[in-house]
């Protein structure tokens, strides 16, 4: 009963030290960090993003709500030029660092890489393993390497534009408030 009573508070205060921490200013006080992982700090994330351990983040990303990053996501790029001639790779520079966009309601499986400069639309599912190099349709589930359409999450589009209006509400209007996060999550799915 006592750590029922006690656990909210400690989540409440692991996440607040843990935004500061990492250095964190653009993300809603509802983001979640599991654990250890290497974020920049112009990171963007809406309401109830939730990061699994092992994920490194590169600059110039911005995740929507409600969008779950599983164990060992790599959003990253932007890495050395190759193309110079009479200079190592080592020493060519780097490319410019594209923005990377994830969309609302959005899953990336455990250990996809995410190329910078893509943008997944509102609802996709990426399984997990895969490599992300150009953007993701909207609801659309994804696979492979590179990653490739599989199937499409909702079959007609009534389904799609109800689930738009849904998550394009405020989360408060929703019932989905801070209780949801401070819950014993664990405990929750078991």
């Amino acid at each position: 009963m006592f750590k029922k009573k006690l656990r909210p508070f400690y989540r409440f205060l692991r996440m607040y030290i843990l935004r500061r921490l990492y250095g964190l200013k653009s993300v809603d006080k509802t983001f979640y960090i599991q654990g250890k992982s290497i974020i920049a700090k112009d990171l963007k994330a809406g309401c109830f993003v939730n990061l699994a351990p092992g994920c490194l983040i590169y600059p110039k990303v911005s995740i929507d709500d409600y969008t779950m990053l599983a164990t060992q996501v790599m959003i990253i790029g932007g890495d050395h030029k190759f193309n110079t001639p009479g200079r190592p790779m080592m020493f060519s520079g780097r490319s410019v660092l594209k923005e990377t966009h994830i969309g609302k309601d959005v899953w990336i499986g455990a250990k996809s890489i995410i190329f910078t400069g893509v943008t997944i639309g509102d609802g996709a599912i990426i399984a997990a393993g895969s490599l992300v190099t150009k953007d993701i349709e909207p609801y659309s589930i994804v696979g492979g390497v590179p990653a490739r359409l599989i199937k499409f999450r909702f079959e007609n589009q009534d389904d799609i534009i109800k689930h738009n209006e849904m998550i394009n509400k405020p989360y408060q209007e929703l019932g989905y408030g801070d209780h949801l996060l401070l819950s014993d999550i664990e405990s929750d799915n078991n």
